[in-house]
């Protein structure tokens, strides 16, 4: 079983479809003891920053995710909910975040267009088991206006170009990270999700 996590930041029925697409049993869930129960979880989510932190709080979801993390199962964060497992975001000054992976959240360069709104290729930097049968260099949907800066570079596994090299998939040992939209990817993004069910 996977669960969806729902603190009211974004539409998370797109994601379900896709997982369940995949093959997986998927459920969304506003209800933290759900995870005790998931075999994996995905943390979803678009909007700002600091205002999704306050939800997550508001759920009761912060301690629910690090137990689940600390028990090893597959976690997984995308677009926003990627930013929040992080310590915090230019986005929200004085919010700290789930501090899952450490490192800050930074807007673009304001001579960058933003959001960072469509199609962009992203390059395999190291291996990870959500790219298996996923071609380098492949074209994935993003839309978003900041971006993570990692303090250990060692846990990015995927980078964009968007002014240089910008950091968009990471992992540390069972918890994953997607700056793109793998719901929004057409097949190359259901063979991502498919990569995360099968773990």
């Amino acid at each position: 079983m996977i669960y969806i996590i729902d603190y009211n930041a974004g539409n998370l029925r797109s994601v379900q479809k896709a997982l369940e697409k995949c093959g997986a049993d998927a459920a969304v869930t506003s209800n933290p003891g759900d995870l005790q129960r998931a075999d994996k979880v995905v943390f979803p989510g678009v909007g700002a920053f600091g205002r999704a932190m306050e939800s997550v709080k508001r759920f009761g979801f912060v301690e629910a995710i690090h137990d689940f993390i600390a028990a090893g199962k597959p976690f997984l964060g995308i677009c926003l909910g990627l930013q929040l497992m992080f310590d915090f975001s230019e986005e929200s000054p004085g919010v700290q975040g789930l501090s899952i992976l450490n490192g800050k959240v930074q807007r673009f360069s304001s001579d960058l267009k933003a959001p960072h709104l469509g199609w962009n290729q992203v390059r395999q930097v190291q291996d990870s088991p959500l790219w298996q049968g996923v071609a380098d260099d492949a074209y994935f949907y993003f839309a978003h206006t900041f971006f993570i800066a990692p303090d250990d570079d060692s846990i990015v596994t995927g980078e964009t170009e968007y002014g240089g090299p910008v950091a968009v998939a990471v992992q540390r040992e069972n918890v994953f990270g997607l700056q793109f939209h793998p719901e929004k990817s057409q097949d190359v993004g259901l063979r991502v999700l498919t990569n995360f069910v099968n773990l």
